[in-house]
C-alpha cells in the first residue's frame, strides 16, 4: 500500500506541474492578447467601473456597518507577518531550514486593474494581504512541522498542507527514526 501511495503522491506532483505549465501558457498568452488588445481592453474595462457614489448608495447597509470590523483584521494580519518573518529569520538558519520567500505569497497586482474604484481596489489590496499572510504562514508552520514532528495524524485531516504526503504513517516508529534525517533536508517540493 505504501509504494501504491507514493505513485498517485508522484501523479499528483506530476499533474500540479502540469496544471503550473498550462497556467503559466495561459497567462502568456493573455499577456500577449492583452498588449494588443490594449487600448480596446482599457475602454472595455473602464465601461464597467462602477463609480464610488453609485457603489456606495448600492451597498447594503448591514455590508458597510460590517465593514470596519473587518477592517480591524489589519492588525492580526500585520502582527502575524510580523512575528513569522522575525521567526523564521532567526529559528530557520538554525535549523537549516531553507526561508519561506514572503513575496512568492503576498502579490498586489489588482490596483491595475481599471474597472475597480477606489474601495474595490483597497478591498482587493486587503484580501491579497491577509490571504497571503495565511498562505506565508501556513508554509512557514509547514516547514517547522516537517523539521519537528512530521508524523500524519491518525484521523483524516482536512485540508492538510502539501508537505503533509511526505510525512511518516501514524505509529511507523522505526520509519520515523530512520528517516527524520532525511526529511528534514528535503525541502524541495
Amino acid at each position: 500500500m505504501k509504494q501504491q501511495l507514493n505513485e498517485l503522491l508522484d501523479r499528483i506532483q506530476s499533474l500540479q506541474e502540469q496544471v503550473e505549465e498550462e497556467y503559466l501558457k495561459a497567462r502568456d498568452e493573455f499577456d500577449r492578447r492583452r498588449a494588443e488588445l490594449a487600448d480596446e481592453f482599457l475602454r472595455y474595462q473602464r465601461r464597467n467601473k462602477v463609480g464610488l457614489l453609485r457603489f456606495l448608495v448600492r451597498t447594503r447597509l448591514l455590508v458597510a456597518l460590517t465593514a470596519p470590523l473587518i477592517y480591524l483584521g489589519w492588525i492580526p494580519f500585520l502582527l502575524m507577518d510580523l512575528f513569522v518573518t522575525l521567526y523564521q529569520t532567526v529559528c530557520f538558519p538554525i535549523y537549516r531550514i531553507p526561508r519561506v520567500r514572503r513575496a512568492d505569497y503576498l502579490i498586489f497586482d489588482r490596483e491595475d486593474l481599471p474597472y475597480l474604484n477606489l474601495i474595490e481596489k483597497f478591498n482587493c489590496f486587503y484580501c491579497s494581504y491577509g490571504n497571503g499572510v495565511a498562505a506565508y504562514t501556513r508554509e512557514v508552520a509547514a516547514r517547522t512541522e516537517q523539521y519537528w514532528c512530521p508524523i500524519k495524524y491518525a484521523r483524516r485531516i482536512k485540508g492538510a498542507h502539501e508537505r503533509y504526503p511526505r510525512f511518516f504513517d501514524y505509529g511507523d516508529a522505526e520509519a520515523f527514526r530512520a528517516g527524520l534525517s532525511r526529511l528534514r533536508r528535503d525541502y524541495e517540493n
